[in-house]
């Protein structure tokens, strides 16, 4: 049915949903901040695995939706897809979220950010193992890669939170020019805010649960609509999902960054989209399950060869982290200028190969 309707209407339930997602994203990630600080979850695994799953929502939509239509090329493509256009929302950040005053990577150096770029990298690369698989590797609907990504995952990001108590990097002091509060500080002024303002947790939970609502259902009009305007305009699956639909998912990154920046809780900025592209590929357990075939083996050339770049792009801001550069170009870090030359050229070698 969504196909007989004219590309105008697709075009406008597809702005309407990204419209939706952005909105809903800011009073999700608002919300979502004020539960974590109530419940006591902060940066415990816990209050970490509900953040990478909320900011996540229109992505994990998606992938249902085309598993569910037997569309695992849309979804593959805007999983490895979101992984470098979120990378890039970092750029977006440092521009608009520092400026002039100083890259984002030199405000927001942390040895533990250091490794959660490097769980990224980790799981990327479980992912090209797990495309070499045959597609007959499947057990109760599961494939054991997956699972392994899904292991792998949980397991970092404890490990994660244990290192930032129980390694003794922090005797050696703050860096200099770092945020002068406490990472996840951003968080708790929320909630003192929402207090002050007679805010109740009822009242939150509700909201949270309504815009958790509109952002799935807004996913799958993005999915339906997606898929039928790249039928329309002579584009694939993969392309679509990967730069257009990829985009549009990531608003939800952008509002909460820019949240964070605005509260100076540079850390948690990075965090946040680290930690986003750490858990997307887990969604490849769910598109698996629900379709009934392996989705990793599936991948095409162009969903490695966009893994390769969400790679690359990740090791060019664990320098940034590392050395921290502090000559900025056009108001953003050098790294930034690096990471969007090369997406960009990463695009072009996208159309190329596609």
């Amino acid at each position: 049915m969504i196909e007989t309707l004219s590309m105008p209407l697709l075009i406008l339930i597809f702005g309407v949903s990204v419209i939706v997602i952005w909105f809903s994203g800011i009073k999700l990630s608002k919300t979502a901040d004020i539960l974590t600080t109530h419940f006591g979850l902060g940066e415990a695994l816990g209050g970490m695995i509900l953040l990478a799953i909320v900011t996540n929502l229109p992505e994990i939509a998606i992938t249902v939706s085309a598993a569910l239509n037997n569309n695992l090329e849309l979804a593959i493509g805007n999983i490895l897809g979101g992984i470098a256009i979120q990378t890039v929302v970092l750029v977006v950040l440092d521009v608009f979220g520092l400026g002039k005053k100083d890259p984002l990577t030199y405000r927001a150096a942390s040895l533990i950010l250091v490794l959660e770029g490097l769980m990224v990298i980790t799981v990327l690369t479980l992912v090209v193992l797990g495309n070499q698989l045959k597609p007959t590797i499947i057990y109760h609907g599961i494939s054991p890669v997956e699972i392994v990504i899904l292991i792998v995952w949980i397991a970092g990001i404890y490990m994660i939170g244990k290192a930032r108590t129980s390694l003794p990097w922090h005797k050696l002091g703050d860096l200099p020019d770092t945020q002068k509060e406490k990472r996840g500080h951003s968080k708790v002024k929320k909630f003192d805010l929402a207090m002050q303002k007679g805010t109740t947790i009822p009242s939150v939970i509700l909201v949270f649960t309504v815009c958790s609502l509109l952002t799935l259902l807004a996913g799958v009009a993005l999915e339906i609509t997606g898929e039928a305007i790249a039928k329309n305009i002579g584009m694939t699956g993969v392309l679509f999902g990967a730069t257009i639909l990829a985009a549009a998912t990531a608003l939800p990154e952008v509002s909460t960054g820019l949240a964070s920046m605005k509260l100076k809780d540079y850390q948690m900025a990075v965090s946040d989209i680290f930690g986003g592209n750490a858990f997307l590929p887990v969604l490849f357990i769910l598109a698996t399950y629900l379709s009934g075939k392996s989705a990793l083996p599936l991948a095409q050339n162009t969903d490695i060869y966009l893994t390769a770049l969400g790679v690359l792009l990740t090791i060019i801001y664990i320098w940034g982290l590392m050395f921290r550069p502090r000559k900025q170009i056009f108001w953003m870090g050098i790294d930034s200028l690096i990471v969007v030359i090369i997406y960009l050229v990463g695009l072009l070698g996208l159309f190329a190969i596609s």
